[in-house]
């Protein structure tokens, strides 16, 4: 069986941490792609946090992306026998508002926005993890909205926004390797070498 697994960035564009998820869901069947939602491929480091996110909202959006990646995975339905995706953060939001494309799976990780599009019904197996605090919005609440949709699976763990990124500020180690072990089981991908991440 071929798999396609593609993955949507957050506002930082395809920095490390992207680039070692993509690693992580990467054996013989799986091929992992990591698709910028960025025109010149930009990586934002961690310190223009507000810089990165104006770039996107400005620049990008929530809707403009849309078309090019339902292309993307439509053409990939083509020649693998499943085809996945799983964003963060921005990407998340994105993944969520395409979990109506006939896809095998879709996983978001810490996607706040998806707060606004809860008019989307996820047509496939969708995994939605969440922090347990998030500074503009009430999680709790978000996620009772969500599990009462059918094909949504929801999951929260201790931490905030960006608490999976060995990188970024909010970093929480037992979180990172919960939510880790929770996709590597959505997609039925077994891990490799991931828990040598630093504490």
């Amino acid at each position: 069986m071929k798999r396609k697994i593609f993955i949507l960035h957050e506002i930082y564009g395809v920095n490390d941490f992207i680039k070692m998820q993509a690693e992580a869901y990467s054996n013989a069947n799986t091929t992992v792609e990591c698709i910028s939602l960025y025109s010149d491929n930009r990586i934002f480091p961690y310190e223009q946090e507000q810089e990165a996110y104006e770039y996107f909202i400005n620049e990008v959006g929530f809707d403009a992306p849309l078309e090019k990646i339902t292309k993307i995975i439509l053409e990939a339905r083509t020649y693998y026998d499943e085809v996945l995706l799983i964003g963060f953060s921005v990407g998340a939001t994105l993944a969520w508002r395409l979990s109506t494309l006939p896809l095998q799976g879709v996983v978001c990780v810490y996607g706040s926005r998806i707060r606004q599009y809860l008019d989307v019904i996820p047509s496939c197996p969708t995994l939605v993890i969440l922090p347990s605090h998030e500074k503009s919005f009430n999680v709790h609440e978000l996620k009772e909205t969500l599990d009462a949709c059918p094909s949504v699976h929801t999951r929260q763990y201790l931490g905030q926004h960006g608490f999976m990124d060995f990188n970024n500020p909010n970093y929480h180690y037992r979180s990172y390797l919960q939510s880790q072990t929770e996709i590597s089981q959505f997609f039925d991908i077994k891990q490799g070498g991931l828990c040598n991440e630093p504490k």
